[in-house]
């Protein structure tokens, strides 16, 4: 056997892969990825230690990653692999056979001594094992490799193809993100040999392209860093230049507050390498168009940062984010300007054209707009929302011609040229119109508020219509998608029905809403004319569908800072209530009385109950017959659970789930008597059915507020 490699040496390691300007809103994940995946290749291969840390770097122009305390040779290491049993791997004759061969090949030992193959075992039971000291990795080919495998594992959405000639003359064709032209790797002060993409690696990058021009020199991998921002005037850290961004735009905002959402600060981090700000301003004639039209507008079209005073009113100055750092910024602040005041003129355009026609004018022209092909188009879908809403509005008691004037309008401004630019203002375009329209305050409100909750954690309505039209817009897709046969599977959910489905759950339970859940599904269905819709919209699974999101919905909720367990959550939703606005109440309740003593004994009679239960094959009565009572334990149940009929019945009523349950308690002996004194599956059958039905009673009464068994 051979022994052990001891002669290790660890080094820093430095990869850098220079590139043309990578796509910025993809760049983070990029650099992410390829960090991540060279190190995942190194670790796998033993050539880091524990104390190896991970640095991965990313600008418009490289994705690289420095690690430390990497290996230039994995230790050697011991395999033992059982190979076949001994019958199988030697013939007759004692020679090896062809599938032994074939084992060893496909384990890279083909040209092993035989003679150093272990046996073990006795008779039948006897095998032949491989035991060997394994050679550990070897630097170079593993970061060759791991550079290959992590290049080609990059979340690319579109390749460019193009041509790369080698030094020798040959064309190589190549697939990346964007051209290569450099490759860095350096092991401490050790140039790598390795070659990816058609370029073979040295120790040159290059510089900021304006500030800094040309080749810069690595001289080791743990100068990159420092290196590239004294000489290259170049920011490599994706996160330290976010943060410079960050901290700027905040000292340049002053007293203003600065609107700076994640998703900007990301791409605008991803488009410099050299961050700076400077501030530039509009005119103040454009802040007469709504401002979160001129807020858009400069996010997603110039990738600029709007200002607001205190109170959130829009500034007519903002700040950019500037590749060139420079003394005399004029040219660069005046170029700024000039290029967005046709950005802002077209908005205002937009605006005062879409004044010309009301929103209600518009409502005929929605049947000019797909909205499925089996579903119709968007004014019948208004028209479904429309009945939905009514619906709503007359079982709450709320403002039938509100509920149904928002409904008739609110996807109007669909239609609109200003939403037809920015679709991200839909509802929100359409309450600024319904208001110039002269619509009534909480008609124009829906307008917006009926596409809330649009995220996890989002506000909700404060309008009662909003709320009306926010739910029965839910409904609508929810159903209708689910009628067409496109309930979500796995992680697809193109029509984002988990996301609806939660917000019905949040506007119910949040706005205590005394609303039947599945009358609520059975309203919307009825407004499908077509009859394949109907048959595959079915109530209960879409319910159950619902009662799933409100399950992960109450996983991220607590008590007194006590998220809700699985169980007590279970318990609850077993039960499969029909009104879902009193759940956490339900929940509170539970966990109060959870701390009884006598709740553990009550929840595993409860258990037992329904075990019986369960089992029962035969019809059990309605009521019990207390002329057919006759062990006193099961007298003395009966009186006690009919003695405490009228208190669980109004507590219940009244929603006073914790009086309810610490009633049971009165309970908790007679039951354990019942359990010790009568034989429940008596031969008599009807002494048997008639305290199967005591019991029934009994469950029910008990599970009013949740299934107490889930707590056993």
């Amino acid at each position: 056997m051979s022994t052990f490699n001891t002669d290790s040496t660890s080094a820093s390691l430095l990869l850098e892969v220079f590139t043309e300007e990578l796509p910025p809103k993809s760049l983070r994940r990029l650099g992410e990825a390829f960090s991540e995946g060279v190190a995942s290749s190194l670790k796998a291969a033993n050539l880091l230690s524990e104390q190896s840390t991970v640095t991965g770097f990313a600008t418009p122009r490289r994705l690289a990653v420095h690690i430390t305390e990497v290996l230039n040779h994995a230790p050697d290491y011991p395999v033992r692999e059982k190979l076949l049993p001994s019958s199988i791997a030697y013939d007759t004759q004692g020679q090896a056979t062809a599938p032994l061969l074939k084992k060893l090949a496909s384990l890279g030992y083909a040209d092993i001594d035989l003679a150093n193959l272990e046996k073990s075992g006795e008779g039948k039971n006897e095998a032949l094992y491989l035991n060997v000291v394994a050679k550990g990795a070897a630097l170079e080919p593993t970061v060759q490799q791991a550079v290959e495998q992590s290049l080609n594992k990059l979340p690319v959405a579109k390749m460019m193809h193009y041509q790369v000639t080698r030094a020798n003359g040959e064309l190589v064709d190549v697939q990346f993100a964007r051209p290569v032209h450099r490759i860095v790797a350096l092991y401490g002060n050790t140039p790598l040999h390795i070659s990816a993409l058609g370029i073979d690696s040295g120790k040159q990058t290059e510089g900021h392209r304006f500030l800094a021009p040309g080749v810069l020199q690595i001289e080791s991998a743990d100068q990159y860093e420092s290196a590239l921002e004294s000489k290259g005037k170049i920011v490599p850290s994706f996160t330290k230049r976010r943060q410079q961004i960050e901290a700027g735009l905040l000292k340049a905002a002053g007293n203003d507050l600065v609107l700076m959402p994640d998703s900007l600060l990301d791409e605008v981090t991803a488009l410099v390498e050299w961050p700076a700000i400077y501030e530039c301003h509009f005119d103040a004639e454009f802040l007469e168009v709504p401002q979160e039209c001129l807020i858009l507008t400069m996010q997603t079209n110039q990738k600029y940062f709007a200002l607001t005073d205190k109170q959130g009113k829009l500034r007519n100055r903002f700040l950019i984010v500037s590749n060139i750092q420079t003394d005399q910024p004029a040219a660069i602040i005046s170029g700024n300007e000039r290029v967005v005041r046709p950005r802002l003129s077209d908005a205002r355009f937009f605006f005062q054209q879409d004044q010309k026609r009301s929103l209600v004018s518009r409502v005929n022209d929605l049947a000019r707009v797909v909205y499925h092909n089996q579903l119709g188009n968007q004014l019948d879908r208004s028209k479904r929302v429309q009945a939905i809403s009514l619906g709503i509005a007359k079982l709450l008691g709320w403002n039938e011609i509100f509920a149904s004037r928002a409904a008739e309008i609110a996807k109007t401004d669909l239609l609109t040229d200003m939403v037809g630019e920015f679709p991200e203002l839909q509802g929100i375009m359409g309450r600024y119109y319904a208001t110039l329209d002269k619509e009534n305050d909480e008609v124009a409100a829906a307008c917006s508020e009926h596409y809330m909750p649009r995220f996890a954690g989002d506000t909700l309505p404060n309008t009662q219509t909003g709320t009306i039209l926010a739910i029965a817009d839910k409904l609508e897709t929810l159903v209708g998608i689910w009628g067409v046969g496109l309930a979500p599977t796995g992680d697809k959910d193109p029509y984002a029905l988990r996301r609806n489905a939660l917000g019905i759950c949040r506007l119910l339970l949040e706005k205590n809403l005394p609303l039947s859940l599945p009358a609520l599904i059975e309203l919307a269905r009825r407004q499908f004319p077509q009859k394949e819709v109907q048959e595959k919209a079915q109530v209960a699974a879409i319910n159950e569908f619902i009662l799933d999101r409100l399950r992960a919905y109450l996983r991220d909720q607590a008590l007194s800072g006590k998220p809700f367990t699985s169980p007590e959550i279970e318990a609850v939703l077993s039960q499969a209530p029909e009104q879902i606005n009193d759940i956490i109440a339900r929940l509170s309740a539970l966990r109060e009385f959870n701390e009884l003593s006598q709740a553990s004994q009550l929840a595993a009679a409860n258990k037992r109950i329904s075990n019986i239960l369960k089992k029962t094959t035969t019809a059990i009565p309605k009521a019990c017959s207390v002329k057919l009572l006759q062990v006193p334990a099961e007298i003395a149940l009966y009186q006690a659970l009919e003695m405490l009929k009228p208190t669980l019945d109004s507590a219940y009523v009244k929603h006073e789930f914790v009086g309810l349950l610490k009633a049971l308690v009165a309970l908790s002996e007679p039951i354990d008597q019942f359990f010790a004194d009568v034989m429940v599956m008596d031969p008599d059958p009807k002494l048997r059915d008639n305290r199967l039905a005591l019991l029934q009673e009994l469950h029910q009464k008990m599970n009013l507020v949740a299934d107490l068994g889930k707590l056993a």
